[in-house]
């Protein structure tokens, strides 16, 4: 309960912040054009909070929090008195009405480049593109990889993160072209290894390194707990930091994989669990919580294993750039995660890539719990990444959303003249059918996650 509560508000903050963001940029330039707003609603539904403020706007915050809008006077919708016409929004000329509907998304990706800039000015802690265990027979093995291998390059794309390397893979994977992929193995030698490019297919994008064969580097380490999430199921349990795990149901453990594995397949399932404690056998009674997973529900204990000092630092590298250097990379970074979204979609709509990709607000709460559990530079990394993916979402031309009154705005400027309303109620109507539709497939993705695919 205590993990669902705290996933459920970090949701909220999540939501929160990135639509207020969303909805300022169309307020602030809204009025900067000379466009009256009305209204400024953060969420919908039952308005929670209510005031007028100075400027005359309304100020809401609606009790269901998916989403928000800005209302501005308009013809359309209300009668204008003649004093106040020339301050309606469709009597802004087209390119006002193109900066209000594209300021939201822009404001979306100014977030991200403000959060970027300052993760890559303090450090961002990461994982080193180390490789493990190459599976006999795959295209990893055929390409002569080899276990301890470190990414250095993927094609012309540097790499200094794991996640570096994944995003690299995934914006090649096309399952026909060869990668030359530059490594730097055990002995301290560089070598460039030439890798057939992986093909999604149904894959989730999170395993795209099983795809050819690879697979993170897992250093063997012993099943003791380093620390514990509080209000997880094994402190709930009485487990404490310094524990080794034995077994469970009388089944030995070698390393922390095999517990961490063994947990994962029982989600819900109560475990009689072996441990020594200061050199004294013990069992504790543990019951997994049940969270989603890829490919279904998983098991979840909230235990961190005991990693050594020197082992860890050699696991993790810290990127960090002068302020100058942070914003340009981080303008870089946002542009590569945009770019990454838009391929995933396309792949998505040709099928090469799984609609298991599209997740819903369940996911995304248990991600966000996650990344706040993590710490501060977590979370606003994964602020950053959502407000990409909220940006480049609202681009896409469907009606309803900002990239279709963009087109219809766009196709006003060639034509001439606005698009006629019967068009406008059409794409209206399709572009909600549409919606409804993503947002039933996000639901079934989360359940699936949760419960299991049928």
């Amino acid at each position: 309960m205590g993990d669902s509560l705290f996933s459920l508000l970090a949701l909220v903050v999540t939501l929160g912040v990135l639509i207020t963001v969303h909805e300022f940029g169309h307020f602030w330039v809204a009025r900067r054009c000379g466009v009256k707003v009305l209204r400024f609603s953060v969420g919908f539904g039952y308005p929670l909070w209510r005031r007028i403020g100075a400027d005359d706007v309304e100020y809401v915050i609606g009790a269901i929090p998916l989403g928000g809008y800005v209302k501005m006077l308009d013809e359309r919708e209300s009668v204008v008195p003649p004093a106040e016409a020339h301050r309606a929004f469709n009597r802004a000329g087209v390119g006002r009405r193109i900066a209000i509907v594209a300021a939201g998304p822009a404001f979306n990706f100014a977030f991200a480049i403000l959060a970027y800039a300052i993760l890559f000015a303090t450090g961002v802690s990461s994982v080193r593109p180390l490789l493990g265990d190459v599976v006999p027979g795959s295209a990893a093995a055929s390409a002569g990889f080899r276990n301890g291998d470190e990414i250095l390059r993927i094609a012309e794309r540097p790499v200094r993160t794991l996640e570096d390397a994944l995003l690299a893979l995934v914006e090649f994977a096309d399952g026909d072209s060869v990668l030359p992929v530059q490594v730097r193995d055990a002995d301290g030698h560089v070598a460039t290894r030439r890798l057939l490019a992986p093909d999604l297919g149904e894959a989730a994008d999170g395993q795209v390194l099983s795809r050819v064969g690879l697979a993170p580097y897992r250093p063997p380490l012993l099943p003791v707990i380093g620390q514990l999430k509080p209000g997880g199921a094994a402190e709930a349990a009485g487990l404490r930091p310094g524990d080794r795990v034995i077994g469970a149901d009388d089944i030995r453990f070698r390393d922390w994989q095999e517990w961490a594995a063994y947990v994962r397949a029982r989600p819900g399932q109560a475990l009689a669990v072996q441990i020594e404690r200061d050199g004294v056998p013990l069992t504790v009674a543990v019951t997994p919580a049940t969270v989603p997973g890829a490919r279904g529900p998983e098991g979840q204990v909230g235990a961190f294993v005991r990693v050594p000092p020197d082992l860890a630092a050699n696991l993790r590298v810290v990127v960090r750039y002068e302020p100058f250097d942070a914003a340009i990379a981080a303008v870089g970074k946002t542009w590569d995660m945009s770019v990454f979204t838009l391929r995933m979609l396309g792949r998505m709509l040709v099928g090469r890539a799984s609609l298991e990709n599209i997740s819903g607000p369940l996911t995304i709460a248990q991600m966000a719990g996650q990344s706040a559990s993590i710490g501060v530079s977590a979370f606003l990394s994964f602020l950053a990444l959502v407000s990409v993916s909220l940006g480049v979402l609202n681009l896409l031309p469907i009606p309803v959303l900002d990239g279709g009154h963009l087109a219809y705005y766009l196709f006003e400027l060639v034509k001439g003249s606005p698009v006629s309303e019967a068009v406008q109620n059409v794409g209206q109507r399709l572009g909600f059918a549409v919606l409804l539709l993503m947002m039933g497939l996000a639901f079934y993705n989360d359940l699936a996650r949760l419960f299991g695919s049928p």
